[in-house]
């Protein structure tokens, strides 16, 4: 799904799934942009601190090991479901009706069967650091600050199972689409035509200016 791309809604109990899980990525997006955010102020600062007082932020590596998933993980599932996540389109891109919904299916369940992996993985690290008797719940931390560090390694199997589902609604669009012949299904990406998506970004900025 490289590129812009487009998701169809209509009044199907897969759209409305579909929609009800794009708040909580919409949400999860909005950390994850607070986050880098964040960081852009607490690099202004040590780089402040550093010039003018020659004083950088202590701990400031520890900062940005603890928040990086945050920012790089916690948004995936969103991404996906806007069709953002850059991939190889030169045999899919080609396909046409039951052919192409048939090999987004095949790839679509083969990232599923990963992010499953990915999901038990990072759960059972999370784990081996979470725990309830030690200090901060924690059996390892960083090393200037001593910031427990489970709460970025939880951030990581959250992320994946809400891409989980993502990629479960997204099996069953493209499996609908597949059974039905659909030109258009919903609550999958549609990768849009050059022309598609410059009228898309001109109806977007009428919007904005009214």
């Amino acid at each position: 799904m490289a590129g812009q791309s487009a998701v169809l809604e209509d009044g199907s109990t897969l759209s409305r799934m579909d929609r009800g899980l794009e708040h909580l990525e919409r949400l999860l997006a909005f950390l994850s942009g607070l986050g880098a955010f964040a960081l852009m102020f607490l690099a202004v600062i040590s780089v402040g601190g550093r010039t003018f007082f020659n004083q950088p932020l202590p701990g400031y590596v520890d900062w940005i090991e603890t928040a990086m998933p945050l920012i790089a993980i916690l948004g995936i599932s969103y991404v996906q479901r806007q069709g953002g996540h850059i991939r190889m389109d030169i045999v899919v891109g080609k396909l046409k009706g039951r052919a192409l919904w048939a090999a987004e299916w095949i790839t679509t369940f083969g990232i599923l069967v990963l992010i499953a992996a990915l999901v038990w993985g990072s759960w059972a690290h999370f784990q081996r650091s979470f725990d309830m008797g030690a200090p901060l719940w924690s059996r390892d931390s960083t090393i200037d600050l001593g910031l427990p560090i489970w709460p970025a390694k939880l951030i990581v199997p959250v992320a994946f199972s809400v891409m989980c589902l993502r990629l479960v609604l997204q099996l069953w669009g493209y499996g609908r689409a597949l059974v039905l012949g659909l030109e258009a299904p919903v609550a999958v990406p549609l990768v849009q035509s050059a022309a598609e998506q410059a009228a898309a970004e001109a109806e977007q900025m009428q919007g904005h200016e009214q």
